[in-house]
């Protein structure tokens, strides 16, 4: 257990948290809520030791094992995928070393009888133990099962992680996190840089995990499946509810809801005794009422409302400058990144793309990541040259550009004001402030460095520098990625509203649903118009989500192997009707989950029921092995006398064995 007593936060005059009080009970999965800048993360550090209190104090158990994932983070790139993975494994090969070496010495020696000779088989005895103990299998398919998981592909595995993004590195450091498997698991928004299948991967293995987990999470659907339990930060107090996110929603508003009606009754009541007194204060035959109501009135409780943080966004895009009708347009675009040494062949993600955006046109692009979205943004703002064909933006078309990796856009070394004032120019230096006042940013923030800003608030900077000019074409590379649920509410709000061009990379069909008019589908190096919103892009595609989406898709062949596959007078991707295969011996191996149970033969519908049966016993049988393990777990941990521990190590490490087969099983099944 974690115990947070009376917990002070305080940064000069500002005070961040104020007396908090709160217990991680042991297995409970906790989420932190609350407005950017509210103190989430600062609590994940102070749990994690990185950061320390101005007061109150912080309780572990010493052998307690703690793993922690910030929003941000340095990490070595020097490394190939799989070694970083493995790294976290040096004890358990130090101690494999160690098993070798006394192996060797209890072979050469001879004196049986003796303490040294006894004292190295105790050792040895140790340290099978908690060999056994620690892994059922061996680390390598550990760290391979985990980073598949995560979206990375076996032929990856072998790759510099020089050679990946800050999103793709993020996830090699959540798998190092959760391969240490700690007591307490403190995850930092963990599905930034994930997309909707990996999400499933993560929530999946959150859902069986044992130990306890405090995690901040934007994501309403992740944190139901994920915690149990809700904390809410706000102004410093905190209130803790014990249910998911979606029931706390519902009990905070029937709170607030009972406290103003229980304030507004004690008002009414007071205002009537106040009422009382002041009429008979000076009638003799009332005096000894009057005492009493006062007396009545000095000893009531008086309700208070707690207090609630009501600042909110409030973005409005300036009215766009026309354009030409043709905004962006790619031509035969085959796209991808030259050599990183300047020799050899480039890194093509796409090939002969004709894609068109028009004008007062809302676009979003979806698909796995990796399959070239944000390499498609690349070229709409210039900073990539094509392969071959073109990309070209239309006529008068002002760009404002809103990057998924602020770290590398943003100066840490810049004031919040010194961000605008760099690029503020004309009458619009002079409305900085409020500007800056409408993304939350007031008083002594704005002199904040960037370097010291959450996730949340960098990504509101970065959103108010698109406010400083009138750009007829937003390009939008994740924009929700660190904001807030009531944030990210305005924000669609004001992109509704917004009468230019936008084009969007999302994995949030919440966010997307509502606001595009046009869908392109980023998939196996080919890119697929849909005309109308998300949801009509859902049904186009006959699948109930976009997360269907996502497991459905296939790793991606090169582009250029598929170039060589298509076949003379095949028609161009984006010219298909939407949603047609390219080739239907094609389809049916690559896509077969696209098809719906109407569109299946009487044999694989009832195929696809068995398989779904075989499921269903998987996971019922995994809940038996857990429940089983946990009473184990129990006995072990406070053994009664005459207990076997013995007997019962060997019961609970069988148990194990049968739970990693069965989760194997469930989990090809699953991904059949």
């Amino acid at each position: 257990m974690i115990s947070i007593n009376n917990l002070t936060v305080a940064f000069g005059g500002f005070t961040l948290l104020d007396d908090i009080s709160f217990h991680v009970s042991d297995g409970e999965h906790i989420a932190l809520v609350g407005k950017n800048g509210a103190g989430k993360s600062t609590i994940l550090k102070l749990i994690a030791g990185v950061e320390r209190p101005t007061s109150g104090s912080i309780m572990k158990p010493k052998e307690q094992t703690v793993g922690y994932l910030p929003q941000i983070m340095n990490y070595s790139k020097d490394t190939t995928v799989i070694e970083a993975a493995m790294s976290v494994f040096a004890d358990h090969f130090s101690m494999n070393e160690r098993v070798e070496q006394i192996s060797r010495e209890l072979g050469e020696r001879t004196d049986y009888e003796s303490a040294a000779y006894h004292r190295l088989i105790e050792e040895l005895n140790e340290l099978n133990d908690k060999l056994a103990m620690a892994q059922s299998e061996s680390p390598a398919v550990l760290a391979e099962k985990t980073l598949v998981g995560l979206g990375f592909r076996k032929n990856e595995l072998g790759r510099q992680r020089s050679t990946f993004s800050q999103g793709w590195n993020m996830r090699v450091e959540l798998a190092k996190v959760l391969l240490t498997k700690p007591d307490v698991l403190l995850l930092d928004e963990p599905t930034n840089h994930l997309d909707i299948e990996s999400i499933q991967w993560l929530e999946d293995y959150l859902f069986g995990y044992r130990g306890s987990v405090v995690l901040i999470s934007h994501d309403r659907r992740f944190l139901d499946r994920v915690t149990t339990r809700t904390v809410e930060i706000v102004l410093g107090h905190i209130y803790d509810y014990k249910v998911p996110y979606s029931k706390y929603v519902e009990l905070r508003h029937e709170r607030m809801e009972q406290q103003r009606a229980a304030y507004e009754n004690q008002q009414r009541m007071i205002e009537k005794t106040e009422e009382f007194i002041e009429r008979f204060r000076y009638k003799p035959t009332k005096s000894n009422q009057v005492q009493s109501r006062i007396k009545a009135l000095e000893k009531i409780e008086r309700i208070e409302i707690d207090q609630e943080d009501n600042s909110a966004l409030h973005v409005k895009f300036p009215p766009a400058p026309r354009s030409g009708q043709i905004v962006f347009q790619a031509k035969h675009l085959t796209g991808g990144y030259p050599p990183r040494d300047g020799s050899g062949s480039p890194k093509t993600v796409f090939t002969d793309i004709d894609l068109t955006v028009e004008r007062g046109e809302k676009v979003a692009f979806v698909g796995r990541n990796g399959e070239g979205k944000s390499t498609m943004m690349k070229y709409i703002t210039g900073e990539l040259r094509p392969i071959a064909g073109s990309a070209m933006l239309g006529y008068n078309v002002a760009l404002g550009y809103y990057a998924q990796n602020q770290e590398d856009v943003l100066d840490k070394n810049d004031t919040v004001y010194d961000t605008l004032d760099k690029v503020a120019v004309g009458d619009i230096r002079t409305k900085l402030r409020d500007i800056l006042g409408a993304f939350l940013f007031r008083g002594e923030d704005i002199d904040k460095k960037v370097a010291v800003l959450s996730g949340g608030e960098r990504s509101r900077l970065a959103m108010a520098k698109l406010i400083l000019h009138p750009y007829n074409l937003l390009a939008l590379d994740e924009p929700t990625n660190h904001m807030d649920i009531r944030s990210k509410d305005v924000l669609k709000q004001a992109l509704q509203r917004y009468d230019g061009t936008l084009v969007i990379v999302s994995h949030d069909r919440d966010f997307l649903d509502g606001l595009v008019d046009k869908v392109y589908e980023f998939r196996d190096g080919r890119v697929k118009e849909y005309l109308g919103g998300v949801q009509d892009f859902i049904e186009k595609r006959r699948i109930e989500t976009l997360q269907d989406l996502e497991r459905a898709t296939q790793p991606a062949q090169p582009a250029g192997n598929q170039a060589k596959q298509s076949q003379p007078g095949q028609e161009p991707a984006t010219q298909r009707k939407a949603g047609a295969p390219a080739d239907t011996s094609a389809a049916r191996t690559a896509a077969p989950k696209q098809q719906t149970a109407s569109s299946l033969s009487f044999q694989e519908q009832k195929e696809l029921r068995r398989k779904q049966k075989r499921i269903e016993s998987c996971e019922k049988k995994i809940s038996d092995l857990e429940a089983q393990m946990k009473e184990l777990e129990k006995t072990l941990a406070a053994p009664q006398a005459g207990t076997d521990i013995d007997t019962l190590t060997r019961q609970y490490l069988e148990l194990k064995r049968t739970l990693d087969r069965t989760m194997e099983e469930w989990m090809e099944l699953s991904e059949q």
